[in-house]
């Protein structure tokens, strides 16, 4: 299987043969400030189903064995995507979560997966909470050799950033892109050269969504938009669109937590008085509360956008999906059209 860049797929192995499962339809939320109760029992729940794995000495880092290629994983597929672009040939990864169907703070770790990670000489995670069972396999299987890239260590961010969904400001890849070269060059120095050369021709692709994203900011200066979360609010601001929902609402979904009458009321008077210009909601978590705005802004004709946690596959590298995004809004703001779903 090859993809649009002309690279070998992703490939993968591991002693169970598995991958993980994400539960579809649990709201409970991993927040950045403070942890859900549920997530507590997540977290015992996982160290349970690590033990076997370490009782028979599964998921050492001598498990996976794909050659002289380089075992990387990314914690959400726009990570190992951004690996695959930066180590080509040298590179075998696998991504963790990357279904766009189901809600990623649900996930739950497979024998198979916890395999993965533990075999890994690399690993690219988000952190403030996003992807905590990947700190949860990491420690079960300590590897001083492993390589681990937190996005939030990377960008210095502090535990109480309110808004962990860093891959939609434009600047955070180029630098998670330039830590991966560097850290496939301590692995591989004799491809460094090449990582450097693939490190280039991955900032320059991303040239037409910074572009796109002026077009807005010039065409659209004074936009407004209506969300359910701040899955893309970094996005939002970089194009110029002020977000009028009260973040309070967004972390209040985000979390898995009814949000108060008087919120939910406020949401509904921006769509109902067209005080917004676009709509923008996760369609990785719909719930009664998320589809009863859904409904208000298209009884409103207001146009809508659906935007993704992890991206949409097949079809679509990084800056594809980035760019993608950005012209559904300019089509909503421009032409009036929504986008629910990207093809």
């Amino acid at each position: 299987m090859v993809d649009k860049r002309g690279e070998p797929a992703a490939e993968h192995q591991s002693c169970h043969g598995g991958v993980g499962t994400a539960m579809a339809g649990s709201k409970s939320r991993s927040g950045s400030q403070g942890v859900h109760p549920r997530w507590l029992v997540f977290s015992l729940w996982s160290a349970l189903l690590l033990l076997p794995l370490l009782a028979s000495g599964c998921g050492t880092a001598g498990a996976v064995q794909t050659g002289s290629k380089i075992i990387a994983v990314g914690a959400e597929n726009q990570y190992a995507n951004v690996i695959a672009q930066i180590g080509g040939s040298y590179v075998s990864v696998n991504a963790v979560l990357s279904n766009p169907d189901t809600d990623p703070h649900d996930f739950q770790v497979s024998p198979g997966v916890a395999t993965e990670i533990a075999g890994a000489q690399l690993v690219v995670q988000n952190g403030l909470g996003y992807d905590s069972f990947m700190n949860a396999v990491e420690a079960a299987q300590a590897n001083p050799a492993r390589k681990v890239i937190d996005v939030q260590t990377l960008l210095h961010l502090p535990d109480n950033t309110p808004n962990p969904h860093l891959w939609y400001q434009p600047s955070t890849m180029p630098r998670v892109a330039s830590a991966i070269a560097t850290d496939l060059s301590e692995l591989k120095p004799a491809g460094k050269a090449y990582f450097a050369a693939r490190l280039a021709a991955f900032d320059r692709s991303l040239a037409p969504w910074q572009a796109a994203l002026a077009r807005l900011r010039t065409d659209f200066h004074g936009a407004t938009a209506a969300t359910t979360e701040p899955v893309a609010d970094y996005l939002l601001a970089a194009a110029g669109i002020k977000n009028l929902t009260p973040f309070p609402l967004q972390e209040d979904i985000m979390n898995g937590v009814d949000p108060s009458p008087q919120a939910v009321a406020a949401e509904m008077a921006l769509l109902a008085d067209h005080r917004v210009d676009v709509f923008v909601y996760n369609r990785q978590v719909v719930d009664p509360l998320t589809q009863s705005f859904l409904a208000a802004a298209r009884n409103d004709h207001i146009p809508v956008v659906g935007v993704y946690e992890t991206m949409p596959v097949p079809g679509y590298d990084y800056q594809s999906w980035m760019l993608a995004e950005t012209d559904a809004l300019q089509s909503a703001l421009a032409n009036h059209v929504s986008t629910g779903t990207l093809s």
